[in-house]
């Protein structure tokens, strides 16, 4: 077992139910539904998915119908949010914990973060990666702040909680027989489907 760092201790704590408690509503699962819309428009027959950092399920119920008929998992670190998770995607295959630790069980056609790579301490990226290259017999989505260089970035007047980096461009030079299938960009002032300036990267083990 890995030791806890101090980013997993801040979501599992109060400022990670604060986080739970902002970021909730219709409306976000309506950007969701158009932004995976886009970002999964180059797969094919994608039964099983698994998401890493999932929250209160925004991202799970926006693929719920898209793809309805999908088995959905997710790992999730904070108690409160696993316990609304279980509420708002009521079959999904919930594993309450660190994303450092998880080692799958079985494999899926997707897996994916949204705004969680960013906060996950750099010198344990390595698993992070393995746990969503080991979970995907396929398909890896990643939907993070992108910079060509390691930077960090003060969050909410918090130190070391945020980190910006070309996590798709590790991932590709990781692992030998994945590929970069399409990737894009989300504005914050989308007139219509907002996300928070999120670069996407969607990768095919081949």
């Amino acid at each position: 077992m890995t030791s806890i760092t101090e980013q997993e201790l801040f979501w599992q704590g109060q400022f990670g139910n604060e986080y739970t408690d902002r970021n909730r509503g219709r409306k976000w699962v309506a950007a969701n539904i158009a932004f995976f819309s886009k970002a999964l428009e180059h797969t094919s027959k994608v039964s099983s998915i698994l998401e890493l950092g999932s929250n209160i399920g925004l991202n799970l119920m926006a693929l719920r119908q898209l793809l309805p008929e999908a088995a959905l998992s997710a790992v999730e670190i904070n108690e409160k949010a696993a316990a609304e998770l279980k509420q708002n995607v009521p079959d999904v295959e919930l594993t309450q914990g660190l994303i450092l630790e998880f080692v799958p069980s079985k494999t899926v056609d997707l897996s994916f973060t949204k705004g969680v790579l960013i906060h996950i301490n750099p010198d344990k990226l390595p698993l992070a990666y393995d746990a969503l290259y080991q979970s995907s017999s396929r398909y890896i989505l990643l939907s993070e702040y992108y910079n060509p260089s390691p930077t960090e970035i003060v969050y909410r007047g918090h130190e070391g909680k945020l980190f910006k980096r070309d996590f798709a461009g590790e991932m590709l030079d990781r692992y030998e027989d994945l590929s970069l299938v399409a990737y894009g960009f989300v504005y914050h002032r989308d007139i219509h489907f907002p996300q928070d300036d999120m670069t996407w990267f969607h990768m095919e083990k081949r």
